[in-house]
């Protein structure tokens, strides 16, 4: 059993997974916005394709390359910065390229799927996030042509289709085996030694703008940024997750608000209506009427104060849904993703597989350890967890 858990293959990984949706590096972050809200994933692939450009002489081959990836985060962080919040609308109409962090090694990998398990692995833990695998299998004609018809098209070059894999996806296949790494699942994850006290924390009282780096590096780093108190006690987070399931309205609401404010407003359900009104007021005091005004056309803010007393209970909820800051998306997709500013939280007495299976059960790459007390002690990520398992499996082999 064990020699076919090292035989395994990233292809093996890949079963059932959908096809990437691509978006080109010269789109502009316009269409990037678009294709977020019009898709059930977080992320949209950006693609490089040398068989687009002038300089591509006649009769090369095509070559296609994933070069980052892009999510409402990227675009949230983006407007929030002071020369775009003058101008939103101008701002979207950069290149897609301008939110692509430029690292060695990058955050996205192409690998073939006969690459290995253990290989895998060691990639995700040199700082990739995701690792780009071709599917094996042709293109139909209806998928064809449903590509002509979308500004996000799956990736289609040269007849084939990509996926891709996260350290989510790993942990998940470990799970599945878990039994051959006894008695480490049982064991702590403070005697393991896999709490980190590296976390990014705000304070609660603090201006939700001065918690945008912190949020840029919890992207990054796929973890969260703790809200605590002067004692240090841990009372929620802004998740980069959370974020992520609304639109990019919510820069208004970092630009204007307090971090426990901030939490308040991306909680399920939508933001409070005296938030709204605060995010309102405090737009036009500092001068933003470019982005209130850019919010007042999305449908976001304005709205949401102006709604109906005399709408019924159905329509109300309809227009909840749609104008609090939350992707106009299926309720099936808002039902399933949007999550709760509360944080998830362990104990350094939990046993290693408690703590994978709440990380796993909430979608989520991290879990807060705290005392008894709720002070907050450090982190456990997906990255302290493969780390683990990596060890372990390079002792098998």
């Amino acid at each position: 059993m064990a020699v076919s858990l090292l035989a395994d293959e990233v292809s093996d990984l890949c079963l059932g997974k959908p096809a990437l949706r691509a978006l080109s590096i010269s789109a502009a972050i316009a269409d990037a916005l678009s294709a977020l809200k019009n898709s059930d994933e977080s992320f949209i692939s950006v693609w490089d394709c040398n068989c687009c450009s002038n300089h591509r002489k006649l009769g090369d081959a095509c070559e296609c390359q994933c070069v980052g990836k892009v999510c409402m985060v990227d675009v949230i962080c983006y407007l929030c910065k002071d020369s775009n919040s003058l101008s939103p609308s101008l701002a979207l109409k950069q290149p897609v390229s301008v939110l692509l962090p430029q690292l060695l090694p990058p955050l996205v990998m192409h690998v073939e799927p006969s690459c290995s398990l253990l290989e895998a692995m060691d990639l995700m833990l040199g700082g990739a996030q995701n690792l780009v695998v071709p599917i094996k299998n042709r293109l139909s004609i209806k998928r064809k042509q449903q590509q002509k018809l979308s500004s996000s098209s799956l990736t289609n070059h040269n007849g084939r289709e990509f996926c891709w894999l996260t350290q989510e996806d790993i942990i998940r296949f470990i799970l599945s085996s878990i039994s051959l790494f006894s008695p480490i699942p049982a064991l702590s994850i403070d005697s393991l030694g896999i709490i980190s006290t590296d976390v990014v924390a705000v304070d609660y009282h603090s201006p939700a703008s001065l918690a945008l780096e912190a949020i840029s590096r919890s992207l990054f780093d796929q973890t969260s940024v703790a809200v605590v108190d002067s004692d240090g006690f841990l009372i929620g987070e802004i998740s980069p997750s959370t974020l992520g399931c609304c639109d990019e309205t919510v820069a208004a609401a970092i630009t204007t608000l307090s971090a426990g404010d901030l939490m308040a407003y991306i909680d399920c359900g939508g933001p409070p209506e005296d938030l709204v009104r605060v995010v309102k007021e405090r737009l036009k005091d500092k001068g933003l009427e470019g982005m209130l005004e850019h919010f007042d056309m999305s449908s976001s803010l304005m709205p949401y104060l102006s709604t109906s007393s005399s709408e019924d209970e159905e329509s109300t909820a309809t227009s909840k849904l749609t104008r609090s800051g939350k992707h106009s998306r299926s309720m099936s997709y808002s039902a399933r993703m949007v999550r709760r500013a509360e944080a998830i939280v362990c104990h350094p007495t939990s046993s290693l597989m408690a703590v994978m299976i709440q990380a796993i059960a909430h979608r989520v790459t991290y879990v807060w350890v705290i005392e008894d007390d709720c002070t907050l002690t450090g982190i456990v990520t997906f990255s302290d967890l493969l780390k683990v398992f990596r060890k372990h499996l390079e002792t098998m082999a």
